[in-house]
Order: structure tokens, then sequence, then C-alpha cells
């Protein structure tokens, strides 16, 4: 099923449909939400079936808002429907803009609302599995080892936000 984006061609705001958006290398809304506990964040390995960078280590939950959907409804639909979060309450920590190449001729341009949510002692994630494979809490030392290691294993935007704005993100 297509699923519209707000995505800007010609210079005006208007609804794409996500693949074509990713396709075109249209600059386009996204959201990222960064979950923490006790000083370590929430890491999803995308689901094979993803249609780019499956596979791969991620934040929390990456996603793009259906057109008009607010960041933040965005983000708690997301966290729930990935994750099987409900009940955390992200807070905005700002808006960065990327383009990465992300396999198959995909380029993501995006322009980001970023959220942070603190999820409680005993809370763990209940992933679905046609988004995610896997996950995994790491401090943010262990996170950025491992990306040193093995930066292949990570999603180009998690690399991103950790070099170029980790301070802003994280703290």
């Amino acid at each position: 099923m297509a699923q519209d984006i707000p995505a800007w061609v010609d210079g005006e705001l208007v609804p794409a449909e996500k693949l074509d958006v990713h396709l075109k290398g249209l600059r386009h809304k996204a959201v990222s939400v960064f979950v923490m506990r006790d000083g370590r964040t929430l890491l999803q390995r995308r689901a094979l079936e993803k249609y780019h960078t499956p596979g791969l280590w991620a934040n929390a939950c990456c996603t793009h808002p259906h057109w008009s959907e607010a960041p933040r409804d965005c983000a708690l639909r997301r966290l729930d429907e990935e994750l099987g979060l409900r009940g955390l309450d992200p807070l905005y920590r700002g808006q960065v803009e990327y383009r990465a190449e992300v396999g198959g001729g995909m380029t993501e341009h995006e322009l980001v609302d970023i959220f942070v949510a603190e999820a409680g002692a005993g809370v763990e994630p209940a992933p679905n599995a046609a988004e995610v494979m896997d996950t995994a809490w790491l401090t943010l030392p262990e996170l950025r080892a491992r990306i040193t290691a093995e930066p292949e294993a990570f999603t180009p935007w998690l690399r991103i936000y950790l070099a170029e704005h980790g301070e802003m993100i994280l703290g």
C-alpha cells in the first residue's frame, strides 16, 4: 500500500508517495526517536523485509509522518507500531537535516524532528517482526565503539546523528 508523506517538490510541500520520494532523493519530513533507560539507548535492527537498509541497526524509531500528522503524534504511533512501546513521553530535542544513500538507488534527504523518551525500569520492547528483527540496549560509549568497529552494520542516519548531532540529541 502506497503511503503519502510530506515532501518538497518544486519548492512546495506536498503529499508524495514514500517510495517515489526515496527513489528521487526528494527532501522530505521525518521523525526519529531515541529511547533511553538507565544510561542506555534502545537500538532496533531493521527487519530483512524493509525496502531499504534491511538488517541494519538504527535508533529506536525512525519514520515518516503521514500527510498532516504532527511529529510527536507520529513518534508515539510508530513507537507502538514498531516496538509495542506505549506510555512514553517523547520530548522534542530539535531538528536536523541530512542526505544519505541507503542502497537500491534510494536516497534519504530528510528534515528530521528528533525526540528523546525516557523508559522506566523494566520497560522492554515487544517488536513487530515485520519492522524489527532484534533490539539491544547500549551505552553511548558501547554504541560508538561498535559503530567504529563495524560502521556498515548501522544505518547511515544513526552514524550521522551521533557524529554530527550527538550532543544535541543525547546530551
